[in-house]
């Protein structure tokens, strides 16, 4: 039961994706757009499997490029289970970007995210110490006043990139809600985000090639109050396939309470169906902090399928964001 009360009197912590840019529209609500014409994704992550209560992640996401008004709409569906199922959030967000051209070879995209999010307590999946002591007895709960809680939580953020560059940044949780599920004050604080890249083509013939072949280099810089994160790793692209390895921490430079802040090495692989503009990633996280030896790491799936009209596809002469789908 501690455990519990923990949990709910603690920070609330953000779904995390090692594949962050196969869940876009999670990352920065400027993305929202950033493609042909429709485009849809979702994401699974089981993270420290190993670990009774470790965190589930799933999303889906859809959103669609308005070129006849140089923006961009879309809409994320998120949720989270920690602690034995019995603590959870659901999150519905609206977004939407808008796009310009600084020249011929920069594009500018601001974006803002309206989430609706509730967080609540499944006691059917707790055990109390009455329940072990009678042998698996019901108990009721009407002594603990626990609340669902629902709030409105606002993100905007930022993007540029040209044909081989991008970058952006957003400021999430901009309204700093309560999220406390017993009438206390729990605020969830404003989260920085940065994030970029950049490709190198290795193609024979440049991009029109069907030999497609690129380096991405990237990173993603989170911070929250007293914490913070980088990830930091490098695609190799040869259609149809993509690998990766990524870093996580900050080792040398940050650590908290004397714990050194390096956490995980990822491997990240990915298959993309030309003929159907599906692109298929799964990433393993190998955790090298001191859970390396029980976390059993962390699993993650993600899709992107984007789809165009012929006639939106022929008159089509943006380029899009060059990172890799995963």
């Amino acid at each position: 039961m501690g455990l519990l009360f923990f949990a709910i009197e603690s920070s609330g912590q953000d779904m995390q994706f090692t594949q962050f840019n196969a869940a876009p529209l999670y990352l920065n609500p400027a993305f929202a757009g950033a493609t042909i014409e429709h485009r849809f994704a979702t994401n699974y992550r089981n993270q420290w499997s190993g670990i009774p209560g470790h965190f589930v992640n799933s999303t889906f996401a859809y959103d669609h490029n308005l070129s006849e008004f140089n923006s961009g709409l879309g809409l994320v569906f998120a949720r989270e289970r920690a602690g034995t199922g019995a603590l959870g959030s659901t999150e519905m967000g609206l977004l939407y970007s808008y796009h310009f051209k600084i020249d011929k070879k920069i594009m500018i995209q601001p974006g803002i995210k309206f989430n609706y999010i509730t967080r609540s307590v499944d006691f059917s999946k707790l055990v109390f110490n009455d329940q072990l002591a009678r042998g698996g007895s019901s108990v009721t709960s009407d002594d603990i006043k626990l609340d669902n809680v629902n709030y409105l939580d606002i993100t905007a953020g930022f993007l540029v990139y040209s044909a081989n560059f991008w970058g952006g940044f957003s400021f999430n949780h901009i309204n700093e809600p309560n999220q406390s599920l017993n009438n206390d004050e729990s605020p969830l604080f404003m989260k920085f985000s940065a994030h970029g890249g950049y490709k190198f083509d290795l193609s024979e013939g440049g991009r029109k090639s069907l030999n497609t072949s690129y380096f991405n280099l990237a990173l993603h810089y989170k911070s929250q109050q007293k914490f913070d994160q980088l990830d930091i790793g490098l695609y190799y692209t040869k259609e149809p396939f993509t690998y990766g390895v990524w870093y996580r921490g900050l080792p040398g430079i940050k650590s908290y309470e004397g714990i050194f802040n390096s956490d995980a090495l990822a491997i990240i692989l990915g298959y993309k169906l030309v003929d159907y503009n599906l692109n298929i990633g799964y990433s393993y996280d190998l955790t090298v902090s001191r859970l390396a030896s029980s976390s059993a790491g962390s699993h993650e799936i993600s899709l992107i399928y984007e789809v165009a009209s012929k006639k939106k596809k022929r008159r089509s002469k943006r380029f899009f964001v060059p990172c890799a789908k995963f």
